[in-house]
């Protein structure tokens, strides 16, 4: 975890009874990790955030959407896609809290006089979460996942058995 000053941080006294709706808009270098930057992302991330403030608590929920430049795992061929992410973190007041909560990352404690939230931290989190396991391209002829190369063999619709509309649905899963 990173001890800088936070990249997107909410002021909790400029938050109001109910709903807070807040969007930022940061470029992956802010976060100073080099770890975003090796991902992919790049400019424009948008990081929506939805703050519900009460009495007792405050439920943030965070949505972050940012184009990542990535390559084919099976061609190494560049593809760029729209990344989306979502998360949800819960702050209890100390004053209203029960008991500790026991390792759960989505509930912690937040004292009365906090000035403002750090959610630098989640953000990056939820943008390398949102990355696909297995990249594939959906555009490139010369990758051999792409539906119309060459390689594919044309059979008859009578001459499918069962196994083979199985796989076909397993390639296309994947894609």
């Amino acid at each position: 975890m990173h001890k800088e000053k936070g990249v997107i941080g909410l002021q909790v006294d400029s938050l109001v009874e109910g709903t807070n709706e807040l969007v930022f808009t940061r470029d992956a270098a802010d976060f100073n990790d080099r770890q975003l930057i090796d991902a992919g992302f790049g400019k424009n991330i948008r990081v929506e955030v939805s703050a519900e403030k009460s009495e007792t608590e405050i439920t943030i929920s965070i949505r972050t959407s940012a184009e990542a430049d990535l390559s084919c795992d099976i061609c190494l061929a560049p593809v760029s896609t729209m990344l989306t992410g979502t998360y949800r973190i819960f702050y209890v007041y100390n004053d209203h809290a029960e008991r500790e909560p026991d390792g759960n990352d989505d509930y912690r404690l937040l004292e009365r006089t906090a000035e403002t939230i750090d959610i630098t931290e989640d953000v990056r989190e939820t943008l390398l979460l949102s990355l696909p396991m297995k990249v594939t391209c959906t555009d490139n002829p010369e990758c051999i996942m792409y539906p119309g190369s060459s390689e594919d063999t044309q059979i008859d619709d009578g001459d499918k058995s069962q196994w083979l509309e199985s796989l076909e649905k397993l390639k296309n899963k994947y894609r």
